[in-house]
């Protein structure tokens, strides 16, 4: 199915048969949140604010690091933030699932792992949006809840929305599912409370995200850390199953580093095999990646934390509309 994908983001007909489909889709999607809005279907309002953090789009946007950003911030302010999340490539036999730094990502997801680890944060994970809510809120003491991914899940009530964009593919074709990479009309952009770019963006008035690592650690010993242009001039095996390989796999070249790319759907449940070369050169890989590869990480696997930069202007006025939520 890579070419369909493909197709979705390069000038080209090829998608056209499955445009009724597309059209079906859509119609669907509009159907189904004016299902929620009439009463038809239940939503689930929590008693604390929920900010949910999603896109528009199949594929990575980047909603991991922000949502990482926005705990921190929220954690900074005096809030007491908790996430949930739907946990995709997780498998658990019971929900809802607390996850902390020593949960198995082939049971709550690497998503709600690297969150865990990389925050203070109550993490849940369950495929029921509301149930999962309900539990974070009895099990801890939370303020604000954000949701992970989440966007198209209308049966919890939402009082923030933030969309993630990906500033290089951007939308693809616009079209929607299956015959483009939308999982709603563009026209959904209008009813957001905050639209991130991931990266740069040529259009003005818009708010851009950077990602950006300061040295690469090693999956064996996280202790060990290598300056971020070590690799630079070397030959390594890029490793990637995350929504858009290629961004790494072009940030690894721009650093001037010889890459040869494995690319892997994203969610990737890894098996040693998938990173035997067989021959000595360093295996780098995302943060992602590497909280499903540390049970048998070796010696010449590292992997490169990223923290998200963003307009000054964003949580300022996040804070503030939770200030307003809270007083009406």
């Amino acid at each position: 199915m890579r070419w369909l994908t493909d197709s979705w983001y390069q000038s080209s007909t090829q998608y056209w048969f499955l445009l009724p489909l597309s059209w079906l889709y859509r119609l669907v999607v509009i159907m189904r949140k004016w299902a929620y809005r009439s009463g038809i279907f239940t939503t689930h309002k929590m008693p604390v604010p929920v900010i949910v953090v999603g896109n528009i789009t199949v594929g990575g946007t980047g909603k991991t690091p922000f949502v990482i950003w926005l705990a921190e911030q929220l954690l900074a302010a005096g809030y007491k933030p908790g996430i949930i999340s739907r946990g995709y490539g997780g498998n658990s036999r019971k929900y809802p699932l607390d996850v902390d730094k020593n949960s198995d990502a082939k049971h709550c997801g690497d998503e709600p792992l690297l969150i865990a680890r990389r925050t203070a944060c109550p993490v849940v994970v369950d495929p029921d949006r509301p149930q999962a809510a309900i539990h974070l809120l009895s099990q801890y003491h939370c303020d604000v809840i954000i949701s992970d991914d989440g966007l198209q899940h209308y049966a919890l009530e939402r009082d923030m929305e933030i969309i993630i964009v990906d500033s290089v593919r951007r939308f693809g074709n616009k079209h929607c599912l299956p015959a483009g990479p939308l999982r709603e009309p563009l026209s959904r952009l209008n009813n957001v409370d905050f639209i991130i770019y991931n990266g740069k963006s040529d259009e003005h008035n818009t708010i851009s995200m950077q990602l950006s690592g300061s040295a690469w650690t090693n999956l064996l010993d996280p202790s060990l850390k290598q300056a971020l242009n070590s690799f630079s001039h070397s030959e390594v095996h890029a490793v990637a199953g995350i929504g858009h390989p290629k961004r790494f796999f072009d940030s690894l070249a721009a650093a001037e580093i010889i890459v040869h790319p494995h690319a892997f759907a994203d969610h990737h449940d890894y098996l040693p095999t998938d990173l035997e070369f067989y021959d000595d050169l360093p295996i780098l890989m995302t943060e992602k990646d590497a909280v499903k590869c540390q049970s048998f990480a070796h010696k010449n696997m590292w992997y490169l934390p990223v923290e998200a930069t963003i307009d000054s202007s964003v949580f300022p006025a996040i804070h503030q509309t939770l200030k307003e939520l809270s007083n009406g």
